[in-house]
């Protein structure tokens, strides 16, 4: 098999253009995308500003002395009005604003998360990002100089954006702040540089050429 071949083979070809490939959306908001958001004809990028209006707002007015039941309730209108925009194909002049809308809004809400749970979960919250915002490079370059995008497996394992939100409450909620997010943070760090490992190994096994006469030596 050559290289152009393999990265054929293993293109997703669920989403038709390279923008809708670094939303990173979670099983919950594609969920969420197809029961509700079939209706909807904002564009992604309207609707993610939606989104993130109350998060801005709350960070701004409250700060790290927000309730958790305010973090939770953002939050959730977030991962709602989010994963509704998911549905919404992304064309148009702003499509290319949708990823890292999305970026923000996931980014900015487990740092918030983290400061609410006090200044020690800080830098368990960016141990966090290190590893999200790793999967997303690799997301973009994977896909620019190998010409795949990482399996649909190991976004439904990472939980994508929203997920990762929902469970940062969660973890505030239970009190599980900073462990969990250190925790979260080597999972996920294991999980996408190991993908990255076994996808280099893959592209290079598929460019080694194949010869003729390896083929009919009955050896």
């Amino acid at each position: 098999m050559t290289a152009a071949a393999a990265r054929e083979a293993s293109a997703p070809t669920e989403r038709p253009s390279v923008l809708e490939n670094y939303r990173d959306d979670g099983p919950l908001a594609t969920a969420l995308g197809r029961a509700l958001g079939r209706g909807v004809k904002l564009p992604a990028i309207a609707l993610l500003l939606v989104a993130g209006l109350p998060l801005l707002v709350a960070i701004v007015l409250t700060g790290d002395g927000a309730s958790k039941g305010l973090v939770a309730g953002v939050i959730a209108w977030v991962v709602l009005v989010g994963g509704i925009a998911s549905a919404r194909p992304l064309d148009g002049r702003l499509a290319w604003a949708a990823p890292p809308a999305l970026r923000a809004l996931e980014y900015g809400g487990l740092l918030w998360i983290a400061a609410v749970a006090g200044a020690a979960s800080l830098p368990a919250a960016f141990a966090l990002l290190c590893a999200i915002t790793y999967h997303h490079y690799e997301s973009v370059y994977g896909l620019r100089h190998r010409g795949v995008t990482p399996p649909a497996w190991v976004n439904a394992v990472a939980l994508g954006w929203d997920g990762r939100l929902l469970l940062g409450v969660v973890l505030l909620l239970a009190g599980g702040l900073p462990a969990g997010f250190y925790f979260a943070a080597g999972l996920l760090a294991v999980l996408f540089v190991g993908e990255t490992v076994a996808e280099w190994r893959r592209f290079r096994l598929a460019e080694q050429p194949v010869y003729d006469d390896e083929e009919d030596d009955p050896d």
